[in-house]
């Protein structure tokens, strides 16, 4: 008897020990849902609490990263914010790879979560340029750091909160920087119009150059060119300017552009655009395509520079690229935000950021046997060439010599444009 009353006992210590164990089991489990419910009612301060907690044990829960970095932006924790957006996104994609999936399985499309990932991103930058500057005199050290963390902030784009703040914390950097056009009218801000007719171009005088390089099959011989005098797009055509042609014109709007057409893009180059697009939004602007050759001079002048801004390796410093994930138009800067990687005669982003479309028909073996004096191309081929690079990681693309092509009709999402025309 005794031994049967202690095997009761140790039966049902068992089964309330196993019931312990399984209701705490569920409440770690279920700490994501916790925390969602408390986002909902705005209890930043106690979602976040709850879902770092649950983290700890599940560092794996995208769907509880993405909750953390919303309660973190309810509370303004920008550093807090971003890193979970990131986690969230990149656990997204690992799962994507894995099972060759597109589908977001993320709480808001993915290219969402990259908005309010950049978004955060800025504001944090934006925080920290002002920790640098307040205060009685700032040490240079302390001063070049806020000006790099304005000048990332400017790259990612700013929201109609963030601008005001970003221009005013200008104002504390030596020089009283402002964001509004420069003696030489080279600022973003103050130098993109949404007018294309308005667009400012620069002149590329008449002259010989050498074209062509020893770095890939199609870019050989290197040949001496001569071409007469053409102006230039200082920056690519702008999602404002193509907003302004559709609107004039009614012709079809590219893919995507519900997403391209928003306040926070405008001064991003436009992509999505076929060979025919910016053919025939150039000649409605009173312009035309460059010709290959025009494209490569007024990329790198006549003293045959490797990229636009001479024989140095290309840095973030110079050039939108590196990247490896499209993130909709994140993916691409505001035109004329690389001072550093302007050509020689003054024009931007003719590395990186969004290939360009010419006038050229493509042909592999083409150098050798063009004309020495204003070539315009084949005749005929299959494809058209662009040239530049674009925001991708592939830094060879940015030399100014490297020859790509694509199918005319293409309409890719990082494929746009600039315009030329004659004195």
């Amino acid at each position: 008897m005794r031994q049967m009353l202690v095997g009761v006992i140790l039966l049902c210590l068992f089964v309330v020990s196993g019931s312990v164990v399984h209701a705490t089991g569920a409440g770690d489990q279920d700490f994501s849902t916790k925390g969602a419910a408390l986002l909902k009612q705005k209890q930043y301060a106690e979602a976040r609490t709850v879902l770092e907690a649950g983290l700890l044990k599940d560092p794996s829960n995208k769907q509880a990263h993405f909750n953390l970095a919303e309660a973190c932006r309810g509370m303004k924790s920008w550093v807090c914010a971003e890193k979970h957006y990131e986690t969230a996104i990149e656990l997204e994609l690992d799962v994507s790879r894995a099972s060759g999936s597109t589908v977001s399985r993320l709480p808001v499309p993915r290219h969402k979560a990259w908005q309010l990932h950049n978004d955060a991103k800025v504001w944090r930058l934006l925080e920290e340029a002002r920790g640098l500057l307040v205060g009685g005199q700032v040490p240079p050290e302390k001063m070049k750091s806020a000006q790099n963390a304005l000048d990332k902030a400017n790259e990612l784009g700013f929201s109609d909160e963030q601008r005001p703040i970003h221009e005013y914390l200008l104002t504390k950097l030596p020089g009283q920087r402002k964001v509004g056009p420069k003696p030489d009218g080279s600022s973003t801000q103050g130098a993109l119009p949404e007018d294309p007719r308005e667009a400012p171009m620069v002149l590329v005088p008449a002259g010989e150059f050498s074209m062509g390089s020893t770095m890939g099959d199609d870019e050989k011989p290197v040949h001496r060119v001569y071409l007469n005098a053409f102006y230039m797009d200082k920056f690519e055509v702008t999602v404002g300017q193509y907003a302004k042609y559709l609107q004039a014109t009614g012709m079809e709007e590219p893919s995507d552009w519900n997403i391209m057409n928003q306040a926070q893009h405008r001064k991003r180059p436009v992509v999505n655009i076929n060979w025919s697009d910016a053919a025939t939004f150039c000649k409605w602007a009173g312009k035309r395509l460059p010709t290959e050759a025009e494209w490569e001079k007024a990329a790198r002048g006549t003293d045959g520079r490797i990229y636009p801004w001479g024989d140095e390796a290309p840095t973030r410093l110079h050039a939108n690229f590196g990247k490896k994930e499209w993130d909709n138009h994140l993916a691409l800067v505001p035109g004329g935000s690389f001072e550093m990687g302007k050509s020689p005669y003054g024009i931007y982003d003719m590395a990186g950021n969004a290939w360009e479309w010419v006038n050229d028909w493509y042909d592999h073996d083409y150098y050798k046997k063009s004309p020495t004096k204003n070539p315009q191309g084949p005749t005929k081929g299959e494809s058209k060439v662009v040239r530049g690079g674009s925001w991708l990681y592939v830094p060879d693309f940015l030399r100014t010599s490297f020859r790509f092509n694509a199918e005319p009709s293409g309409r890719h999402f990082g494929y746009g444009f600039r315009c030329a025309k004659n004195p």
